[in-house]
C-alpha cells in the first residue's frame, strides 16, 4: 500500500464573525435563522442581478447579538506571550475533544505554563472549533486554519506564532484491496502536485 504525504494544516485561533459594513462587492449579512429559507432563495437572485457577493451568516438572535457586541477587533496573538494573555483573558476556549489537535493544544498550554489556569475555561467540543464559535458555545476556538476558512460564522484571528505553531500532517494511501489502485494513485499525485499548491494555501493549508 503506497502512502503519500499530502498537506499539513496550520493551527489557528478563531473568533465569532463580527458584523461589518459592506466592502466593495461583498456584503456580510448576519440574520436570524427565521429568515433562512427566504434569504437562501432571494440572495442568489440579488447576486445575479447586481453582481455583488452576499456572505450570509445564520444563527439564533441571541448568538448574533453576542457576536455584534464583541465588535470586530481581533485579539493580539502576534507573539507567544500575547497569545498566552489572550487565552488567560478569554471567558471560554474550545477545541474538538476527539480531534488529532487536542493533544497538541493541551501540550501547548503546559508549555506556556497556563494549563491549570485554563482548565475551568476549556470546553471539549463534539464538533469542529469553528462551528462551536459560530454557534456561541465558546468565545475563542482553536483549530486548523482550513476548518476556520470553511465556516461562514467564524472569523480567523490568525495562525499561531511561529515558535509555538504546530502542523497536522495528513497522508493519503491506497487500499491493498482496491480494484482501481492506479486511478487512486493518480488522484493522490494530482492533489500533491505543485499545481495544487495555490488551492491548498488559499484554503489555509501548506503543501507537503
Amino acid at each position: 500500500m503506497a502512502i503519500h504525504r499530502v498537506v499539513a494544516a496550520v493551527a489557528a485561533l478563531l473568533l465569532p464573525l463580527a458584523a461589518a459594513q459592506a466592502q466593495a462587492a461583498e456584503i456580510k449579512v448576519l440574520s436570524s435563522t427565521a429568515l433562512k429559507a427566504v434569504l437562501e432563495e432571494l440572495c442568489p437572485q440579488f447576486e445575479k442581478a447586481t453582481e455583488n457577493k452576499v456572505v450570509l451568516t445564520l444563527a439564533p438572535a441571541a448568538v448574533l447579538k453576542t457576536q455584534i457586541d464583541q465588535g470586530a477587533a481581533k485579539p493580539d496573538i502576534a507573539t507567544a506571550d500575547a497569545f498566552k494573555r489572550t487565552l488567560l483573558n478569554a471567558k471560554s476556549i474550545g477545541f474538538n475533544g476527539q480531534g488529532a489537535s487536542r493533544s497538541t493544544f493541551e501540550a501547548l498550554f503546559t508549555k506556556l505554563g497556563i494549563a491549570d489556569e485554563l482548565k475551568s475555561k476549556i470546553t471539549l467540543l463534539t464538533t469542529g472549533a469553528p462551528e462551536g464559535v459560530a454557534k456561541g458555545v465558546v468565545e475563542i476556538g482553536l483549530g486548523p486554519m482550513s476548518e476556520t476558512l470553511a465556516e461562514p460564522g467564524a472569523e480567523l484571528a490568525g495562525p499561531l506564532p511561529a515558535d509555538i505553531q504546530s502542523y497536522l500532517v495528513f497522508t493519503a494511501g491506497v487500499s491493498a484491496a482496491s480494484k482501481d489502485a492506479e486511478a487512486a494513485n493518480a488522484l493522490i499525485k494530482f492533489l500533491a502536485a505543485p499545481a495544487a499548491a495555490s488551492v491548498l494555501k488559499a484554503k489555509g493549508m501548506e503543501p507537503g
